[in-house]
Order: structure tokens, then C-alpha cells, then sequence
């Protein structure tokens, strides 16, 4: 096959709503409609995120709106015990793995490093930053679940640009060679930063996996349940002592890398009324109706609550109280040289 031929992604959606494959994914009728209600939740909650940024209460944040099928899909094929790898960008997953929105906004705020929430209750890692870094965490992790007979697995979220990582390529082949009950999860959204994915790697991300001796899958990422069900697979995987799964869901980021950057700058508009033409929520909300697993009613219903939600989340990020001035200085010298101890009292009002 010639590196420059597109693969056609597994999909189970077309973009108009019907289905193209077995739709049949292990769900009932109220989870899927939970599906949905999570897509709805996360893109308002989004869109209400990048206000308060621009109204000044929060410091910086970045926006996934066109990734919520990609997110709500693989998070919901995870179980109880399974543990979440995140970078800055996965709010809608958090969601699922029930991270309080308010504490994970936390972050945005500036309010506390990484949100209060407790990672080991949730099944959720703190934000990470750095590019790729946390993979490597991921595959740690996974690594010690398998030392420890664990019936459970990790997911680590990463975009196209991490793959360029060598934090990626390590990671990878540790899991592979440690048949670490891993799943590594790319948002292919199509930029790195200002950077296109076709100008930072001549191949396809999913077929990285062969070389390493391990599966990779392309999935359509504006179809939620494709996602989960290639999600789902891999995790069986995982659990049954067969190693890794890398997955390519391609997806799209519809706003800027992050509220401090001008995708106009660098992306024709032309592209994203595109993406916008393929949402992942109207495709999904399209099928479920069709198919009689939800009315208008339902979507009402849902819509109504998600605006009540993201009401009280709002209020809640708002309120959040600034941090003492004192953690400016507490936790960094176990023995606080003169200069900090003389700041600290400036600071403080004790000098």
C-alpha cells in the first residue's frame, strides 16, 4: 500500500446518521441514550468554559468542541478500575469517570495545580501538560497492573502531536515488549498546535503499532459508537493478557488549539464549516432517534438539564476562593533559604 493512501477509518455511522455496520455494541437502550446526554453536557460545559475565559475567570483553556464522540465513546468502554491518562484537553472524558467539573476547573483557574480531585477515586490522572509525557505514565501503570494480576487496565489520551514524542515511541514498545494491559488512545484532530498532521509525519499513527508487534485500529472519531466499540475490544484485549492497543480515532478540533491561540492565523475556514458539516453529536443524535431509542422528548429533557448543570457548574467555578499566598512559598525548600523566608514574610504582612 502506497504511505500516502488514506485508510478508510471503522465506522458504524455515516456522517448523515445512518448506519453503515453492526450497531449492536453490548449497549442497552439507557446507555445509549446516556451517550447522548453526556455529548450534550460536555459540549455546552465547553462552550461555557471558553466564555469564562474571555470574561477573566479563568487563566487559559482548551477547547474540544468536535471531540466529544472521540472522549464520551472511550471513556464509556472503560471499567470502574480502569485508570485514565489525560492531557489538557480531555474535560468530556473526565466527566464520565465522574471527575467534579468544579475541581477539575480548578486547574483553569489557576486556582490549584492539576484540580483538587482525587485521582484514585475517579480513575482520572491529573491534567497533564508537557507533550506525550504522560504515555509513558500510562504504560508504567498498566505495566504494574499486570505485575499485580490486576483485572483492569490504563487508557492514556494523546493527539497527533505527541505521536511525533519520543515519549510516544518509548512508551509503545515498553508496552509491547511488557505486554502491558495498555491502551493508547490518539485524537488525530488534525493539528498540532498551528501544525497539520500531514506536514509532521508521512504515515499513518495507527499503523505505527505493527513494527512494534502489537494492534493498531483506525476509527471514525466523530462516531461514538465506533469508538466504543474498537475502545471496548481493546480493553477485552488488555484484560485477557494480550498487551497493547494502539487506536486512531480521527476526529477534528473546531476551535484553537487553546483560548490563547488564533487558529485564523494558521486554518482556513473553508475546513472547519467542513468538520462542522460532519458533528459528531448530530450524527449520533440523528441515529439514536431513528432507531427508537430516543425521542424528541428525551433530547428536550436532556438539553434542559445540561443548561441547569453547566448553570451550577459555572457558579461553582466562579466561587472558587483564591489560593492562600502562602502556598506561593510552603512545599518548595524543606529548609526555606533567607531570601524566600523574607519574601514570605513581605508577602504575608510579617515583615
Amino acid at each position: 500500500m502506497d504511505a500516502h493512501e488514506a485508510t478508510e477509518p471503522l465506522r458504524l455511522l455515516a456522517p448523515d446518521g445512518s448506519a453503515v455496520g453492526d450497531t449492536d455494541v453490548g449497549l442497552e437502550a439507557g446507555d445509549l441514550r446516556g451517550l447522548l446526554r453526556w455529548m450534550i453536557l460536555a459540549r455546552r460545559l465547553d462552550r461555557a468554559c471558553i466564555a469564562l475565559q474571555r470574561q477573566g475567570e479563568l487563566t487559559v483553556y482548551p477547547g474540544f468542541e468536535g471531540q466529544e464522540a472521540a472522549q464520551i465513546g472511550s471513556a464509556a468502554a472503560l471499567g470502574p478500575d480502569d485508570f485514565v491518562f489525560p492531557t489538557f484537553r480531555e474535560l468530556a472524558a473526565a466527566l464520565v469517570r465522574g471527575v467534579d467539573p468544579v475541581q477539575y476547573l480548578a486547574y483553569h483557574r489557576g486556582t490549584w495545580h492539576g484540580g483538587p480531585y482525587d485521582p484514585r477515586a475517579t480513575g482520572f490522572g491529573p491534567i497533564c501538560i508537557p507533550v506525550a509525557t504522560q504515555i509513558l505514565h500510562g504504560v508504567g501503570y498498566a505495566m504494574g497492573l499486570r505485575l499485580d494480576g490486576a483485572a483492569s487496565c490504563s487508557l492514556t489520551y494523546f493527539g497527533d502531536g505527541s505521536a511525533s514524542e519520543g515519549d510516544f515511541h518509548e512508551g509503545a514498545n515498553l508496552a509491547s515488549v511488557y505486554r502491558a494491559p495498555a491502551i493508547l488512545f490518539c485524537q488525530n484532530n488534525g493539528w498540532a498546535i498551528s501544525l497539520p498532521t500531514a506536514e509532521q509525519t508521512r504515515g499513518e499513527i495507527w499503523r505505527r503499532a505493527e513494527a512494534l508487534g502489537f494492534p493498531g485500529v483506525l476509527v471514525d472519531g466523530n462516531d461514538v459508537l465506533a469508538v466504543y466499540r474498537v475502545t471496548r475490544e481493546a480493553r477485552d484485549r488488555a484484560l485477557a493478557g494480550d498487551g497493547p492497543t494502539l487506536i486512531e480515532a480521527r476526529t477534528y478540533r473546531i476551535g484553537a488549539h487553546s483560548t490563547a491561540d488564533d487558529a485564523g492565523r494558521y486554518r482556513d475556514e473553508a475546513e472547519v464549516d467542513a468538520a462542522r458539516a460532519i458533528d459528531p453529536i448530530e450524527r449520533y443524535r440523528t441515529w439514536l432517534l431513528a432507531a427508537g431509542h430516543a425521542d424528541e422528548a428525551f433530547v428536550s429533557a436532556c438539553e434542559a438539564e445540561t443548561d441547569e448543570r453547566v448553570s451550577q457548574i459555572r457558579e461553582g467555578v466562579v466561587a472558587q476562593p483564591a489560593p492562600p499566598v502562602e502556598w506561593m512559598f510552603d512545599w518548595t525548600y524543606a529548609d526555606p533559604p533567607a531570601t524566600l523566608l523574607r519574601q514570605r514574610a513581605e508577602a504575608l504582612g510579617d515583615g
